[in-house]
């Protein structure tokens, strides 16, 4: 069986197995040469961005659609192939994982328990989540999205933290929602497969193919509900979202990077790629519903933030409301709204990422994240306070940072067809800026406290996550088309070959 390359080098499939590569060489590393173990992840991690980096710049985005194919037939009988290939709506998040891979390795440096096996799984959580984005085929899709759980459950409850939940709690209250989840979208997918050999006499999981069956109206409402729940479950929607704060919490710092930056994208990802793509009359019959609940998100989310008194559930209820907006735009069903909840789900998880870089440092050298307990931080850490305030001024959608130009896509496109319910989203931003604003008041200014003194601020690879991921927001803040003219040619061709924009009204 060969490898049919479109491009003439596999780059999707050396940044999806330079990780595992990595992973299996430490694996014949003395867990004695700590320092060995962690240059080969970064250098693994370098790769991968590098790659990343790469592909996205030589994307031709006037031209769109499916690149950098690569296909082998894998389990015939079924019609399941290793076919990987990048997208507008993909190639965003491929390069997101690059970068929150790349700077999690960095923010991991201190790690001193059981290093050998901690870079091995983290190694594996970034490959298992970077084939969710690049694959084609829905059953590599599924076995990649399964792969993420396992190191991730094993990461909380090995080197997580014990301040406010136990991290065996959190562990398996994450592990148990994923899972249900992950229940839910199998059957949805197996379902979609059966239909489709029933309706086409083919049997094959590729996306493409199986958006192209024209699946009964009923079928398409059952399937897309089966799909929904799941990947709902997996971007927090509420009421599904209770896992995910304590989650981070209970997370050790890369792992809430990870999971916050682009575990969580898997969810709007597959709502676009499966649920839009495969099933649009689904899609607009449960999208009033969605739109509904992602109000809750972004709501009663927010307000929760407020009363919180730990700097990681404040980031983490935050990125359930910040989810919310995500939502809203996938339920607009217009081009604008979809491409602003693409946009923001590349922005949230760079600014998400930030945050918990500079909380996971904060909490290392002062072993406290109570708010109350911090104070004037900027006197003794001023380097710190840059990635505070640039990552809580992204989350605000300060204009200039990356999520600005997302949130206003989605408001503009959710307008359209939800006014009072993008009215009620909006208001989201208020709270945000209130409770944001609030924590870097109270942790950053105010008097010097001298018992913070002995705290060093970043220095060496500490720096790496705020000079990367800080200098992402920015860039990509001024100069918006960078993302979204790609963007907009990923899901400009998948809204035009799934019918939605016809069946809405238009691509406004």
């Amino acid at each position: 069986m060969a490898l049919a390359l479109e491009s003439g080098f596999p780059y999707l499939s050396v940044i999806l197995l330079a990780p595992v590569l990595a992973a299996i060489a430490i694996v014949f590393i003395p867990r004695e040469e700590k320092w060995v173990i962690k240059t080969v992840s970064a250098i693994a991690m370098l790769c991968v961005l590098a790659l990343s980096i790469f592909v996205y710049l030589s994307y031709d985005y006037h031209a769109g659609g499916m690149q950098f194919r690569e296909m082998v037939p894998w389990i015939t009988d079924l019609g399941v192939s290793y076919s990987l290939g990048v997208d507008g709506i993909s190639l965003p998040l491929m390069l997101l994982t690059g970068l929150i891979g790349f700077t999690a390795v960095y923010a991991s440096w201190k790690v001193e328990h059981r290093v050998k096996e901690f870079f091995i799984l983290l190694l594996i959580l970034v490959s298992g989540v970077m084939g969710t984005f690049v694959t084609n085929d829905l059953f590599i899709f599924f076995l990649f999205y399964e792969v993420v759980v396992i190191p991730i459950y094993i990461m909380v409850i090995i080197w997580g933290s014990t301040k406010r939940v136990s991290k065996d709690y959190a562990g398996m209250k994450l592990t148990i929602y994923l899972l249900m989840g992950s229940a839910f979208l199998l059957v949805g997918i197996i379902a979609i497969c059966v239909k489709a050999f029933y309706l086409t006499g083919t049997r094959s999981l590729d996306m493409a193919f199986l958006a192209q069956v024209q699946y009964p109206a009923g079928f398409q409402v059952t399937g897309f509900l089966l799909l929904g729940l799941g990947f709902t479950t997996l971007i927090s929607m509420w009421p599904f979202h209770s896992w995910s704060p304590d989650g981070y919490a209970g997370a050790p710092t890369a792992v809430s990077m990870i999971h916050a930056g682009v575990l969580k994208k898997i969810g709007g990802y597959g709502l676009i790629r499966i649920g839009l793509f495969i099933l649009p009359a689904g899609a607009k019959f449960w999208a009033p519903v969605i739109a509904l609940l992602a109000v809750g998100n972004v709501v009663y989310a927010a307000l929760i933030c407020m009363a919180q008194k730990d700097l990681k559930y404040v980031i983490g209820y935050s990125s359930v409301s910040h989810m919310g907006y995500v939502l809203i735009g996938l339920a607009a069903l217009n081009v604008v709204g979809v491409n602003g909840a693409v946009a923001q789900m590349f922005a949230h998880g760079v600014m998400a990422a930030l945050f918990f870089a500079m909380v996971g440092n904060l909490y290392e050298k002062s072993h406290t994240r109570e708010i109350p307990n911090l104070g004037g931080l900027a006197h003794q850490m001023p380097r710190l306070a840059i990635g505070f305030m640039l990552a809580g001024l992204a989350s605000l959608g300060l204009p200039g940072l990356a999520s600005f130009p997302a949130e206003f896509t989605i408001f503009v496109g959710a307008f359209k067809a939800y006014q009072i319910y993008t009215v009620l989203a909006i208001s989201g931003v208020v709270f945000t800026a209130v409770y944001i604003l609030r924590m870097l008041g109270n942790i950053l200014f105010g008097p010097r406290l001298e018992r913070w003194d002995k705290l060093p601020d970043l220095k060496g690879v500490e720096l790496v996550p705020l000079l990367v991921l800080g200098s992402v927001l920015i860039l990509v803040g001024f100069f918006p088309s960078l993302l979204m003219d790609v963007i907009n040619s990923g899901v400009s061709s998948l809204m035009a070959q799934s019918g939605l924009s016809l069946m809405v009204g238009g691509g406004y």
